[in-house]
């Protein structure tokens, strides 16, 4: 798909795999194929869910810092849209993502990994927001997303301090969801979302959005939310797969065809 990115499918599952030796940094190119790999696989119906991957070494090592040291203001307001609109599609995805975390996810990286529905690191992973220590804050969702996941307490101190968190801590705060060896992260990711991807489609897309929406506004428009997507899956054709397979043989052995 581009020289930074791809999207690979294979049974169902989507890797976005970052390819821009040594870092994985995330300059524009990269950011414009990230923004095109995520709405490639969010419209592809044989995409079912999507692993973000940025190789065996390392995750991604945040912004290109020698491109941002100089820039004036004006140019530095458009390239953070940019790389939010990027972000904001990954998060967006009507699917499940999981990122999946070998050595450094810094900054960009993070922001990245914070915008999947969960994240599976290797055991020596580290993972940070240090923009601080550049005399800056995150500005791709580092102080949005990750108060929501980890509490504003905690998050408040990986972004005052700029620390890189270990994986075993990232853990035990809720940043990471699993830690695995090094070498399985791949394979961890692919289990995690496997079982998803043999999953009804359209429940798993308005499951995401009524959890990931809902967060944002108040108890009850959350709640009419959650019911205006309940009541829509009633049209599709796997509600009506979903219930006869119960009725029939039980629970767990419907097949779904996303429709």
């Amino acid at each position: 798909m581009g020289d930074f990115v791809n999207l690979e499918v294979a049974d169902g599952i989507g890797t976005i795999r970052l390819d821009r030796p040594p870092v994985n940094a995330l300059n524009d190119q990269l950011t414009a194929e990230l923004a095109a790999a995520a709405a490639s696989a969010d419209s592809s119906e044989e995409v079912r869910a999507v692993i973000i991957y940025g190789g065996e070494k390392v995750f991604a090592g945040g912004a290109d810092i020698k491109v941002m040291a100089e820039a004036p203001y004006a140019e530095m307001a458009a390239r953070s849209r940019q790389l939010q609109d990027a972000m904001n599609l990954v998060a967006g995805l009507g699917k499940p993502v999981v990122a999946a975390i070998t050595g450094y996810a810094l900054g960009g990286g993070l922001e990245l990994a914070l915008a999947a529905d969960f994240r599976v690191a290797g055991e020596r992973a580290r993972v940070g927001q240090p923009e601080i220590l550049l005399g800056i804050i995150p500005g791709a969702g580092g102080t949005q997303r990750l108060p929501r996941l980890v509490g504003p307490a905690k998050a408040k101190d990986i972004v005052f301090s700029g620390r890189m968190l270990p994986a075993a801590e990232a853990l035990e705060i809720g940043l990471v969801d699993h830690v695995v060896p090094d070498e399985s992260v791949y394979a961890a990711a692919l289990d995690l979302v496997r079982r998803y991807a043999a999953g009804p489609a359209l429940a798993l897309r308005a499951a995401k959005q009524a959890i990931d929406y809902g967060l944002g506004v108040d108890l009850a428009t959350g709640l009419e939310i959650e019911r205006v997507q309940f009541a829509a899956l009633f049209g599709t054709q796997d509600q009506r797969a979903g219930m006869r397979s119960f009725l029939d043989h039980g629970p767990g052995k419907a097949t779904f065809t996303g429709h």
